[in-house]
């Protein structure tokens, strides 16, 4: 379907920039403004997020399903829309629209190390959403895992090379099917297996005392690359004010299809913390042949979203630096620049889905940590404050 969707488009859609490399801005539509940047975090942060289920596993069903839904409700999901929301006026008080220029406002020098922990992040969620591709069309069709992988660095990078527009048209469609499809598999699920769903929220739970916050907060950790990934989606807001309601929102749409699935998965546990694909395995139970296929091209459908938004936000920084400085981009930089980051995610995908999940997201979850929520929950709310305060004694509404 994507693929279609950027064919049709016909010629390449780049937004609009002016010499300085600035992006017209404001002027959005209620739904620009408060929906769309919730849409393109929730489509770039659910293959990395939950999209196979091995990542509530993971971080959440070990401690449980009572206590591994109050981490996702209660410390992944405040956490989300704490950061994002702060990043998010951040931005947008200060004319800020790729991660680069955030964190060189919000740390000084000290931007390029986010920059080198950005770029090792998004390597490793690249990797697991080719892993999960290539999983995906070989419980599917019995095909071989690069092809796959190679269908989806394809469909990825005719996303990407036609721009933001096409990305965020694509992106809020697909999250509408999504949605849609997460809703009746819940449904599927009480239905076939409700007693089930029961039975593993009144089970005797493990004692694992506090630890389950831990898992709350890695979880939400690892993930908050995607948060500065789609930072471009503000370019619609008009003041801060409208950029913090949003991400507030944004925070609930990324979490509700995570939760939705968790809930769903506890009628198989403590069996299904074994399986590398938990979606795969709870619908292979359903005995629905023709379910496993629709949810299964949502899924591909949306490792291909996150793909595109997460390679777009390192070309669009680097086309804005470009820019910037006097420069013109070639024609073929944006390509050349997503073909490389694509091979490079295929590579590290050979390590395997569920040790790269396990091992990779734990290592990932640390370094966004030090390198970017301390920050921006420090010195971000800090510079927010001082800047308001200008504001107000200059006049000004920001």
């Amino acid at each position: 379907m994507v693929s279609v969707i950027v064919i049709v488009s016909g010629a390449t859609r780049r937004r609009k920039v002016d010499l300085m490399g600035e992006q017209k801005t404001g002027g959005g539509t209620w739904f620009q403004k408060y929906i769309v940047p919730g849409i393109v975090f929730q489509s770039c942060v659910i293959a990395g997020g939950y999209g196979t289920g091995r990542e509530l596993v993971e971080y959440f069903m070990g401690y449980g399903p009572v206590k591994g839904t109050l981490a996702m409700c209660i410390i992944s999901l405040v956490m989300w829309s704490l950061i994002s929301a702060l990043t998010y006026c951040f931005a947008v008080i200060y004319k800020k629209y790729d991660y680069k220029s955030i964190m060189k406002e919000l740390m000084g020098p000290g931007w390029i190390v986010y920059e080198i922990s950005y770029i090792l992040v998004i390597f490793i969620i690249l990797a697991v959403i080719t892993s999960a591709a290539g999983s995906i069309l070989n419980q599917l069709f019995g095909f071989n895992n690069w092809i796959g992988i190679i269908g989806l660095a394809v469909l990825v990078f005719l996303l990407v090379i036609n721009g933001s527009d096409l990305i965020e048209k694509v992106l809020s469609a697909w999250s509408f099917v999504l949605y849609g499809v997460y809703i009746l598999f819940l449904i599927l699920a009480f239905v076939k297996f409700g007693d089930g769903i029961a039975a593993g929220y009144s089970m005797e739970q493990p004692d694992v005392g506090a630890s389950w916050l831990q898992g709350g907060f890695m979880y939400s950790f690892y993930n908050m690359a995607v948060i500065l990934a789609v930072v471009y989606t503000l370019r619609h807001c008009d003041t801060g004010k409208e950029a913090f309601k949003s991400d507030i929102i944004a925070g609930f749409i990324g979490m509700i299809p995570g939760i939705i699935l968790f809930v769903a998965m506890c009628a198989f546990y403590p069996q299904i913390t074994e399986e590398e694909l938990p979606i795969a395995y709870m619908i292979d139970q359903m005995g629905m042949p023709w379910l496993q296929y629709v949810f299964q091209i949502v899924l591909f459908g949306t490792l291909i979203e996150t793909g595109s938004g997460l390679i777009y936000s390192i070309t669009d920084r680097l086309e804005i630096a470009i820019k910037t400085k006097g420069g013109e981009v070639k024609k073929w930089f944006t390509p050349v620049i997503a073909i490389a980051l694509l091979v490079l995610g295929c590579i590290i995908a050979q390590f395997g889905l569920t040790a790269l999940i396990a091992k990779g997201y734990g290592a990932a979850a640390w370094i966004m940590f030090f390198v970017y929520c301390i920050p921006m929950l420090t010195l971000g709310t800090y510079k927010i404050r001082k800047r308001y305060k200008e504001a107000r004694e200059a006049g000004e509404t920001i």
